[in-house]
């Protein structure tokens, strides 16, 4: 726990407010929108008070060293690529985004957005009264978030890359090589960041397309701004929780918030589809064993296998992989043994992981990798980066990925079209104005 602490309670109308205050002044802001599956804090960093850089020597002592370390949680990201490191998948792509970064801050400032309950922390008494007084004042009304049209993105695989991937994928399946395989695109804009600020469009996204995991984090030239449904791996008190999301079908017409205002119909035709309730099981069963090896023996179980909520006015269908971290070991363990999550690569993890590079002409750097928040050795919270958009402000542009996983029974048109489905949000966003 930081040693000092200033709490207040905001209008929750005025907690967009504070968010978009904290943004617009540098926060690495880890946002949560209330009422979906996997609802977790809001918390904000501010004045860095120190950073780890993960490099390809970096060892697993020095990120433990670096995020127990101290009070107050520990904030940052760990790339993908740094998860091929972790499994010795080589590659020859190269990257000029960070492996993973942490940081550490003099100031955290955390709320509630039902209650409207806020607390700032700190180490320096006067610096915490100071920002909660900046805080709990009237300011400026939110605006709208406000992006101008980038016009139309630059595919890394176009329709007919994407579907031939998906026809090479199935060829590799019938070899044996792997059974389900995650294949993605890439989108990229070019992006005068002076013009287009990565914030707003961040702040847009959130005003319009609640997720449980929002984030915009800063590493060097890059901004990460990350929406993305999907927990990796929770631990609270040693009491683990993974939700791998697999299984999607894109709702027609309005705008849907809950799985209650979708067409029963249309909820049958997800949980009871063959093709998507096996991309789900193989999964969950790849998560079962990624945690088992820290966990106690007898521990982990699944509950609510094919659940389904709706986010991005799609519908998703989820399991709850849980367990008991085991004595003696912690949760970058547990963490480190079972990244990248099962539910972006594929399986087995390895051999997926080694064709995904051979068929994807891009790195995938943040995309599929995840956010964390690490408090100490038992509680932790991670995200896997989907829906996750990278803004490079020196080289001006914005990439975004999307992906399907891929099994024996996939058609490549349709899951062409799932890919693009998952795309539309930021399609709307980086191509229309005013979006929020």
């Amino acid at each position: 726990m930081m040693p000092c602490n200033e709490s207040f309670v905001l209008e929750p109308g005025r907690i967009p407010d504070l968010e978009a205050w904290l943004v617009r002044n540098g926060a690495d802001a880890f946002l949560s929108s209330p009422g979906f599956a996997g609802e977790t804090r809001c918390l904000c960093g501010l004045e860095p008070l120190d950073e780890l850089v993960v490099r390809e020597d970096t060892a697993r002592e020095q990120l433990k060293g670096f995020a127990f370390s101290g009070p107050g949680p520990c904030l940052g990201f760990l790339s993908y690529d740094y998860g091929m490191l972790l499994r010795g998948i080589g590659t020859q792509k190269q990257s000029g985004f960070p492996l993973g970064h942490l940081r550490k801050y003099a100031l955290l400032v955390e709320h509630d957005c039902v209650s409207g309950a806020v607390s700032v922390s700190g180490r320096d008494s006067e610096q915490v009264r100071r920002t909660a007084r900046i805080l709990s004042e009237p300011g400026p009304q939110r605006h709208p978030g406000f992006f101008p049209d980038l016009g139309q993105p630059v595919a890394s695989m176009d329709r007919p890359s994407y579907e031939h991937g998906v026809r090479g994928t199935l060829e590799r399946i019938r070899q044996g090589w792997t059974y389900q395989l995650n294949l993605s695109t890439r989108l990229g804009w070019a992006c005068d960041c002076a013009a287009h600020d990565p914030a707003e469009l961040f702040l847009a996204l959130h005003a319009s397309h609640g997720a449980p995991f929002y984030a915009h984090f800063s590493s060097g030239q890059y901004r990460i701004l990350s929406t993305s449904p999907e927990l990796f791996v929770r631990v609270r008190n040693g009491r683990v929780l993974s939700r791998p999301i697999k299984g999607t079908l894109a709702v027609p017409g309005e705008r849907v918030y809950s799985v209650a205002d979708v067409d029963p119909e249309l909820v049958r035709a997800l949980t009871e589809s063959e093709k998507e309730c096996a991309e789900l099981s193989m999964i969950v069963d790849l998560m079962r064993n990624d945690i088992s090896a820290n966990c106690e023996y007898g521990s982990v179980r699944v509950e609510n296998h094919r659940s389904v909520f709706v986010v991005d006015n799609l519908l998703q269908m989820h399991a709850d992989v849980r367990g008991t971290l085991c004595a003696g070991r912690d949760c970058l363990d547990l963490f480190l043994d079972a990244f990248p999550g099962g539910s972006v690569t594929g399986c087995p993890k390895a051999s997926s992981m080694r064709i995904i590079d051979e068929l994807e002409p891009h790195a995938r750097g943040m995309f599929c990798g995840s956010l964390v928040i690490i408090e100490d050795e038992r509680t932790m919270d991670s995200s896997i980066a989907i829906r996750t958009a990278v803004a490079d402000t020196k080289g001006g542009t914005l990439d975004y990925w999307a992906g399907s996983g891929i099994v024996i029974d996939s058609c490549p048109a349709r899951e062409y079209r799932e890919t693009m489905a998952k795309a539309a949000k930021f399609f709307g966003a980086a191509a229309k104005r005013g979006s929020a």
